[in-house]
């Protein structure tokens, strides 16, 4: 594949993240900070993000299961998982997290476990979504974020 036609489809790949819901303004941001001194900040915050939050989730899932339930940890663990997530811009991700919170708030066992199902399904697809991206940019090389289209 040549390289305008590479260019294309990653341009392409961006605007469906952002059209499709999956990430927001703070996603730019990041790009912004990105920079000929640091070419891959974005790839780089992204991995650290899925790493850090792999130890959340595991937490999340553990609290779910003891019985009964503490909705107060629950809530504090969503509320440093969404956190992370805001701070990505993984947009459907955090409306899930504000979900569960809602749930937390309600003590409704249930709509947390439900929501936390959903939330792993959104975060499962941004995170294959986001390795094609990183993957693609990797292969065009750096690219000037200024010119990037949303």
């Amino acid at each position: 594949m040549e390289r305008s036609q590479m260019h294309r489809q990653l341009a392409n790949m961006r605007k469906a993240l952002f059209d499709q819901g999956f990430l927001d303004e703070q996603f730019v941001q990041l790009e912004e900070l990105q920079d000929d001194a640091n070419p891959n900040f974005v790839e780089e915050i992204v991995t650290l993000y899925y790493r850090d939050s792999s130890r959340s989730i595991l937490n999340i899932e553990q609290a779910l299961e003891r019985s009964p339930q503490d909705f107060t940890k629950l809530d504090s663990y969503m509320h440093q998982f969404k956190g992370s997530s805001s701070s990505i811009g993984a947009k459907k991700v955090k409306h899930e997290c504000t979900q569960f919170r809602e749930y937390c708030k309600e003590g409704n066992g249930e709509g947390c476990k439900r929501t936390f199902q959903q939330l792993q399904k959104e975060y499962s697809t941004l995170k294959k979504k986001l390795e094609a991206y990183f993957q693609l940019a990797r292969q065009i090389g750096p690219i000037e974020t200024a010119t990037r289209p949303k």
